[in-house]
């Protein structure tokens, strides 16, 4: 009986002390996002003419940002995460990146790695006064207009860059089976692209689409993030009968079958 309560206090000691640690990195998060947007950002600005210089130190800056970042979560025991087959990644060049989405720490885990990635964005987070210099140094792509984002997918595809989309365009619901614009799947058929899955999962619920960031879980939660197949553009390239709607189409529905995480 003694042993069975001093366990019940260190796990509630363990997880008050995670969720001190998940406000504090929280604010620490948002105040870094901000710090580099209204200096370091600027100063790149304006020592870097070149944009595309500017641009890649801006991505790279972004990156160590979020390693030093996931490296104090995990050194303050807020949640861990690991990797499985992250080579095939970084080997992958003027890929689709395309990914499920079930936590707010998804993209920054994945930039984390990943410091020459563009990322498509939603045009709501310029709003934020938080990300949105990050997102304009980084020169992200932002979803809100088809016409423009396409060339501009074709023309950096083409350039050898890959693309991070997280299909949902949300995170997902929790109970709820995955569901997918249309978005990258129109990418991936009209750049006729080879597209990356990756799968990532969360032992226990953690910052997704219905938690606030105090809901922390009783144990700490740890990230696995699975590189899985390559899709080559040959696997779903359009034929003269069916044409891209319905290519894109169908390949929606194989990329549904593939993130969804129990068909890994």
């Amino acid at each position: 009986m003694a042993k069975r309560i001093a366990v019940n206090i260190a796990e509630r000691i363990n997880w008050l002390w995670r969720l001190l640690m998940t406000g504090f990195c929280f604010i620490l998060f948002g105040l870094g996002g901000l710090l580099l947007s209204l200096s370091w950002f600027n100063l790149l600005l304006f020592f870097q003419r070149n944009e595309d210089k500017s641009c890649r130190l801006a991505r790279h800056s972004i990156a160590f940002s979020f390693r030093l970042f996931l490296f104090l979560t995990r050194k303050l025991g807020v949640l861990d995460y690991h990797f499985s087959g992250l080579k095939k990644l970084r080997a992958d060049k003027g890929c689709l990146i395309v990914a499920n989405h079930p936590s707010l720490l998804d993209y920054v885990i994945l930039a984390s790695t990943l410091p020459d990635v563009d990322c498509i964005v939603k045009s709501a987070l310029l709003h934020n006064p938080f990300v949105r210099g990050v997102i304009r140094s980084a020169r992200y792509l932002i979803n809100n207009d088809a016409e423009t984002l396409l060339p501009v997918c074709r023309e950096r595809l083409a350039s050898g860059y890959n693309i991070l989309i997280f299909p949902e365009g949300t995170r997902t619901t929790p109970g709820h089976p995955i569901s997918l614009q249309r978005g990258a799947a129109n990418i991936a058929v009209r750049c006729e692209c080879d597209l990356r899955i990756i799968h990532i999962t969360c032992s226990q619920r953690m910052l997704d689409k219905n938690s606030k960031w105090y809901q922390i879980p009783p144990k700490k939660p740890i990230y696995t993030i699975t590189i899985g197949e390559q899709l080559t553009h040959e696997n779903f390239a359009v034929d003269t009968e069916n044409g891209h709607a319905i290519a894109a189409r169908q390949l929606n529905r194989q990329l549904t079958h593939l993130l969804t995480p129990s068909n890994k």
